[in-house]
Formats: C-alpha cells, structure tokens, sequence
C-alpha cells in the first residue's frame, strides 16, 4: 500500500532493468533529426553527420533521402552508398519506396531513412515508414531519420489550427519519445524565410505558394517554439531516466547523497499528517502554475504514524487526492526516518524545491524539537542545494471533507479499542504467567537468569503484539522481577543499590526490542503489500494471456480483481449497439447509470472519486488502445483502499490489462471473420469466373443459331417471334455472364489500364451502338460539346461502364413516351477532370437507397430486393471498379425534374500537341 524508501536494489527492479538492457544491446539505435518545418536543414545535418561517420570507419548507406532538387543536399550525398529503392507498380505510375530487405540483407552500421512520417505505397509491408523503421531497429541497425514537429500525432489539432493545414502523414509521439537521440535542428524564422526565397526550400512556383500559406512568420514562429518544448521534454525524460539509473545511493546523516540537478525546476511538496496540509498542498499547486513546472506531492509514513487513528490517516489521502486533482503526482512513500525518504524520493524525480507546511509551535512540540531538530533542519542538512520553501499556516483555511461517503467509511475504528484491549490484557498476562513460573524456581536459579526468563517474555510479546504491548511487559516485567524476587520481597524497596541498574537494563532493553520488533513488523508488512501487488498482477496477466473468448478474459478479471481488493468485482461489457450490456445478475446496490457515465466519459466514477462519490461502488473504464471496451465495476472490501495512489495505480493498472485482453479476443474474433470472409468471397470470384467461361461458349453458339433461325424462310410469325425471343433471351444472358466474368476479372487485380488519348464523341457513340439491343426502341440523345477535347483513359474499358449505365437507364428508368428522349448523354469538362453523366426520365432511385446512394455500387446489390427485372447487380459494381482505377470517381442522384442521373469524373491532363 506504499512505496518502500528502503536503498537497497529492488531484485524486480533490477532484472527488469537487465532485461531492458539486453534489448537495447540487441536492437539498433535511433536518431531523429527534429525540426519545426521543411528546409531547416534537417537533411543536410544527417547527411553531414553521415559523412564524418564513414569518415570515421563506419558503414554508412543511404536507403532514402528525398533532396527536393538542393543541389548542397544532393552533393553531400554523391560520396555516400546508395541502397536501391523498391520499384511499386500502382495504378499506371511507378513509385519508389524503401528496399526493406534489401536493408535487412545489408544490415550497415549506420542507414538514412529521410522523411519518417511518409505513407508507403499501398502493397508495401507496412503502411507508414516508421514502422519500415521499427523492423530495421529491431534487426539490430541504427537508423538516422529525419522529422517535423507537425507530423506528430498529439500535436495534428494543434498544427492545423495555427496554419490552417491538415496534415495527414503523422507519426505516433512513442517514437519520438523512445528513440535514443534527438538532435534538433533550428533556425530562425527570418532565415528559413530568406531561404524560402532563395530557392534553398522549394522551387520558385512552390516557394511561392508556400510563403502564401503555410509558411507564414507567426505561423514558423509558433512551429519553433512548439519544436524546443517537445525537445526539452524528451532531454528531460532522458535527464530523469538518467538519474533513477545512476544516482541512487544511501542516505545516512553524514551524506546528502546526489544533489538534485535544476534542468526543470519540478516541486516536491511533502504532505504531513496535521491539520492545515491541504495549504501546503495548494500553495504548491499555485507556486507551480506561476512558474509552468511539474509538480509532485508525497506522504511518509511511519510506523509511528501508521499507527494514528483511521479518520487522521484518511485525512492524509484526502489531502493528497487534492493535491492529484490540481495536477501533482502523488505517493506514499514508507520509512523511519521522514527527511531521508523525502531526500530520496525528491533525487530520483528531480525536484529541486521542496514545499513544506511550517512546524506547529505548541509547547510539546518545542520539547520534543530539543532532542530531536525539525524537518526543515533535517532536510537542509540531507541536501543543501535543495531550495526550501515553508508555508505558513492558514487559520481561515477550508477544511476538506471526507473522501468516502458516511456509508461506506471504515468502522474499524469504532472496535479498535476492544482490539487494543485485549493486546494489553495479553500482554499482562504473559507477565503474569512468567511470575508464576519463575517464583519456584528464584530457590534454584540466580536472580540474573530470573532476569532472562522476563526479557525473554518481552521479546516474545513485543513479536506476537507490538509495540505498546511490549513497552507495558517491559514495565510490568522489572516491578514484578522487583516485587517477587529482589529482597526485601514483596515490597517495591531494594536493598541494594546495584538493582537499580539491572532495573533501567532491563527497562531499555525492553523497550528497544519492542521498537525493532515494530518497525520489523511495518518493514515485512510493507514488503508483503508489494508482493501480493506484484504477484496479483502477474496472476491476471498470465490468466488473460491464455483467454481465447471473451467469458473467459470476464471470468478471470472479475475472480482476481475480487481476490486483489476483496469485496465483488464485475466486467461489464457493451452490446452490439455500442451500449452497456448489464443482464439481469448485476446486485442491486450497483447503480447502472453511474456506469453508463463513466463508460461514455471515459472518467472513473463513483465512490473516492470526484463524479457522483455516493455510489459504493467504483467504477474504472476499460481504456484499451483503440477504444473504450466496458467498464469495471468494483464494491471493495475497504474503500479508503482506494485513496491510497499506489492502489489506485494498482487498479487502475489491472483495467489496462483486462482492456487490452478484451482487445485482443474482440481482433482475433474479427481476424476470423476476415479471413471466412476473405475465403467465401475467393470461392465465390473462382465460380464466377469458371461459370463465366464455360457458360459463355454455348451461349454465343446459341446467339448465332437463333440468328441464323430468324433469317430462315419460310417461317410463320409465330416462328419467326419465337427465334427472335430466343435470340433476345440469350443475349440477356450472355450479358449477365460477361458482367461475372468483367467483375472476376477486375477484383482479381489482373486488369492493367491501357491508357491512350481518345475521342470522349467516338466512345459513346461506340457504347450506344453496343448496347442498342438493350436500349430496343428507347431514344438516347447526346449533349456533347463540339469543342470536347481528348482525353486520357482506357477506352475498352469506359466502354463498358458507359454501356452498362445504359443498359441500367433501360431497365429501371425509361421513359413513358417513346418519341421522346428516354435517356440523355451528356459531357462537360473542368480544367482538371472530364465530367459524364447518363439521365433518365424513369421513376428515379428507389426511397430505400435515399441518403444512401453509395449503397447502390456495392456487389449484388440492386434498386429492389424483389423485382422482375432480371441482372445479379454487377453493372454498377463494375462501373464503380473501373472507375477507381482510373482515379476517378461516380455518384448516383435524383434527377432535377425526375429520373435519375449517374455521374462519374475523370481526370484530365492537358492533351498532347499535335503538329
């Protein structure tokens, strides 16, 4: 229930530390050049400091480097090894990305990797470079990169509010704060923007648009200063990390240990258990605001204090659960000796001010400052560059109230005298006993081994009950001893003078036994709290580790968190509309709408906490990586427990496991059915295309033998109506299987886009001829302009999307007169993308797609569930298809004046000259 201040190495601590190392010997190291924007010269940095390594012997390889055409930055380059870059085919266009294995086949001392927050072509290995970067690292190579203050993930709101840019590529703030050097790379605003116009940033149309917008003066100013802040956090994570590893030492009277370093100027201010702490506490909140540093409070406890009454002890939690809503840190820190524990704990945070509450000046406290001197004296001896700042008292203060409602507050106290009752009554008979036994044998034992048999009985009273029982045998023990055995007996006088010594003796010893004995017994209490933490910890990470289903990752938590804090614990988990789910065995003192608040604000809630604190349950969101996964309802056995920051952190440490375990089984449940989905929708594309191929020959055979019946003569007119039928019929069909066969086909990604400069005019006439058959009598006008210029796309292909719009107009959208247009064609053009749309005069989209028109180009999918139009709902499919392919995009709407009209882009580039 504390943190132990004892110096010597923690055995956990220390093989984590060497499993840390180890990992850190096997894996690469990394170096970020960090700077506020582009052209701050964070490239020309890694490529000189590139140079003078392979100066220096190292193997040093380029694996990519984007120069943006300087010619400094290109000449640094030419002396270095190049790595080949990986050649990505991605729709029509050739990029050029990172060569990880390659890299990995290499393995260089030392390998460039430019521009960290790239997005890698969509079929690389990974999606974003840095986790290209993480793999390398983890292969044992180090790796310099490069970074922008704007490309990390917590800064994205605050970036795009300042330049009113949105920046997409980000990269998550743990790779910064994990890597092993960050070199910042800085320049004023003024010169980034001389360099802006001299062309040393981006070419002059580029340059100038930039200086137009993001590169601003208040904007690089607000980019710089964000930049040198992220920089000092992590020197000073690397400063505090620093200290913890290699500073730690024994604090006795005669040394002060290792000074405090004042790099942030963070404040400690130590909480005590008198009244008027809560001043303390918020004047160093307040002196903390004024000067924007970190902050930490912390409580010693004693085995003295340990032993004040409960309601004073959970005064002390309060205070510190005040201090930890205004910001600070907070701890529970144990030991004899209070300023050697503040010491400590103030070295390895790194404060360098203390705030303390001034000592009360009442007359005991006077005495008592005669034997033994002041906090503040303690501490200025321990460390004389530590600043000290004591508060004065405040009578007008606010008292605080209680953290826990009156119905849930620990009663023990109201029996604790019946306890200590009985110690006594215990001990006095042990006193007792001892007489008894040594009065018949004072005839055959001298008086010193008399004396042994009482001290004995101390020791063993002192182990079994305390202090204050030990310190009443002592007493009991030297006036029975005087009474029974030292003549004159019977009487308390003694005759000789020499038994007033073996009296104190026996006294002092009596009393020291009982104090070791006491802070023995506060040392293995607190030694035992931190193994049943530990052990609580790994018992639930190893129970969540083998769940495979969500019940069991719930029955696991809900026994071993009930087991950790006692009491009932419960998971409660949302439904499939993303709502608490609580069934129908929940306790009745649990309230279901505290926990709906706390699993929608994501806060904790309930009882020792600031949100609704007359529940008697507390309830602690499941904060996973990704999302909020339930909510963990626990009823504890004590709950000022819960006061204590140790065992908050304890539990709050138990949820993230259980959060992430839920995770976990939620992903590898969808992972299944990715891949039952991924495997269904295989099968269904091979039957498509096996029926495709094998459908489609006999159904052309079968178009020409009906054709070749139809011209046969002499036929009647019912013949002669039959063969055309059939005729008609088979077409339809044939239609429908060359839409399985395209769909196949595309989905596969075997379809390669054959682009050429074409005629918009020629590929829609060739669309209408073609679907002519489909269209029957149906009237299609074209409203294309006479100056349309060329426009790159594979005509085969739009071919096809043009003649299944038209095949669609004709089915669920033609027109009630047929001398009038029944579907209209029309094109425009914008300078940077051809506009095409197909018009109906129909009865328009059906009302169940209204809102939902991108419904309508999913697979299979058609405008009625149940209608005597026949087609499998693939023409739109493979429109939409295509038309992704050519980076384009088609939409479906309703028609001004009814009907409907289908519309998609394509992009244009300006046409080649023709000479």
């Amino acid at each position: 229930m504390a943190i132990p201040t004892d110096s010597r190495p923690d055995p956990d601590a220390l093989l984590a530390q060497l499993r840390e190392d180890d990992l850190s010997f096997m894996r690469g190291k990394l170096r970020i050049y960090f700077g506020a924007s582009a052209g701050v010269g964070k490239t020309y940095a890694m490529l000189s400091a590139a140079q003078r390594a392979q100066q220096a012997g190292q193997n040093v390889l380029v694996g990519v480097v984007e120069t943006h055409g300087r010619k400094e930055t290109m000449a640094l380059q030419a002396d270095l090894k190049l790595l080949p870059l990986r050649k990505v085919p991605h729709r029509g266009q050739i990029l050029l990305e990172l060569d990880i294995d390659s890299a990995l086949t290499a393995k260089p001392d030392i390998l460039l990797v430019d521009e960290l927050a790239h997005t890698n072509a969509p079929g690389s290995r990974h999606p974003k470079r840095w986790q290209d970067v993480q793999e390398l690292l983890d292969a044992g190579i180090n790796v310099w990169t490069a970074l922008n203050v704007q490309h990390l993930e917590s800064l994205n709101g605050t970036v795009g509010a300042i330049t009113g840019v949105r920046v997409n590529e980000t990269v998550p703030d743990t790779v910064l704060d994990s890597a092993d050097e960050v070199v910042l790379v800085d320049v004023t605003a003024d010169e980034l923007l001389s360099r802006l116009k001299a062309g040393k940033v981006y070419i002059a149309q580029q340059a100038e648009r930039a200086s137009q917008n993001f590169f601003r003066k208040g904007n690089l100013i607000a980019l710089r200063e964000i930049a040198l802040r992220r920089t000092a956090e992590h020197v000073g994570d690397d400063v505090r990390t620093y200290r913890t590893l290699h500073t730690q030492r024994t604090l006795n009277s005669h040394a002060s240990g290792t000074p405090a370093w004042n790099t942030s100027g963070a404040i400690l201010v130590c909480v005590g258990p008198q009244e008027g702490a809560e001043h303390a506490v918020r004047s160093a909140a307040r002196l903390a605001g004024q000067l924007n540093v970190r902050w930490h409070a912390a409580y010693v406890e004693t085995p003295t204090l340990q032993r004040r009454p409960a309601h004073e002890r959970d005064r002390t939690l309060t205070v510190l659960k005040l201090a930890e809503e205004l910001g600070a840190s907070t701890a529970v820190l144990t030991g004899d000796d209070v300023a050697q524990a503040l010491m400590a704990h103030a070295q390895t945070l790194n404060c360098a001010s203390l705030v303390i509450g001034r000592p009360d000046k009442s007359r005991w406290s006077f005495v008592r400052r005669m034997f033994q001197p002041t906090i503040t004296r303690q501490l200025a001896t321990l460390a004389p560059t530590v600043d000290l700042v004591e508060v004065g008292a405040s009578e007008s203060v606010r008292k605080l109230p209680s953290a826990l409602p009156r119905q849930v507050q620990d009663d023990s106290e109201e029996n604790a005298w019946i306890e200590n009752w009985s110690r006594y009554a215990t001990a006095a008979g042990a006193c007792l006993l001892t007489t008894l036994l040594a009065f018949p044998l004072a005839q055959l034992f001298d008086l010193a081994n008399i004396v042994m048999l009482f001290l004995l009985c101390v020791v063993l009273v002192a182990v079994k009950l305390g202090r204050g029982p030990s310190m009443l045998a002592a007493v009991l023990s030297v006036a029975a001893f005087d009474f029974f055995f030292v003549q004159p007996r019977f009487s308390f006088a003694v005759s000789d003078v020499q038994y007033l010594l073996t009296f104190g003796v026996m006294l002092v010893v009596g009393l020291l036994i009982g104090q070791l004995t006491a802070n023995l017994r506060f040392a293995a209490q607190v030694s035992a709290t931190r193994e049943r933490r530990a052990q609580a910890l790994f018992e639930l990470t190893r129970h969540l580790s083998g769940a495979l289903l969500t019940s069991q990752v719930v029955e696991s938590a809900e026994t071993l968190v009930s087991r950790t804090f006692g009491g009932d614990a419960r998971v409660l988990l949302p439904d499939a509309n993303d709502q608490l789910s609580f069934g129908t065995h929940l306790p009745e003192s649990l309230d279901t709408s505290v926990a709906d608040w706390a699993f929608c604000n994501g806060q904790r809630a309930g009882v020792a906490t600031a949100t609704l604190p007359g529940s008697q349950w507390h309830f602690v969101p499941l904060q996973a990586p990704m999302r909020i996964r339930g909510v963990l309802a626990l009823l504890p056995a004590k709950p000022r427990w819960l006061l204590i920051p140790e065992q908050m952190q304890q539990l709050e440490t138990l949820a993230r496991q259980i959060a992430i375990a839920l995770e976990r089984v939620h992903y590898v449940d969808v992972a299944q059915a990715a891949v039952v989905q991924m495997e269904s929708e295989r099968l269904r594309n091979t039957l498509l295309a096996a029926m495709s191929h094998d459908i489609r020959t006999p159904l052309t055979a079968l178009v020409g033998q009906a054709e070749v019946l139809a011209a046969s003569t002499p036929l009647t007119q019912d013949q002669l109506s039959s063969a055309q039928s059939i005729g008609q019929e088979a077409r339809e069909l044939s239609t429908l299987v060359t839409n399985m066969l395209e769909m196949a086909r595309l989905e596969s990604g075997q379809v390669e886009l054959r682009k050429d400069w074409q005629s918009v005019e020629e590929v829609v006439g060739s669309a209408i001829r073609y679907a002519r058959h489909a269209l029957g009598t149906l009237v299609v006008r074209t409203e294309l302009p006479d100056d349309l210029p060329l426009v790159e796309f594979d005509a085969s292909l739009i071919e096809r999307v043009l003649v299944n719009l038209l095949e669609n107009a004709a089915k669920y959208g033609a027109g009630s007169v047929p001398s009038e247009p029944a579907i209209i064609v029309s094109a425009s053009i914008t300078p940077t993308m051809l506009v095409v749309t197909v018009r109906d005069f129909g009865p328009g989209l059906p009302m169940n797609v209204k809102g939902k028109e991108d419904e309508l180009f999913a697979k299979f999918t058609r405008g009625h569930n149940e209608s005597s139009t026949r087609g499998f709902g693939l023409g739109l499919a493979i429109c939409k298809a295509i038309i992704d392919a050519h980076l384009g995009k088609i939409t479906a709407a309703q028609a001004a004046g009814g009907g409907a009209e289908f519309t998609f882009t394509l992009p244009r580039n300006p046409p080649p000259e023709t000479r």
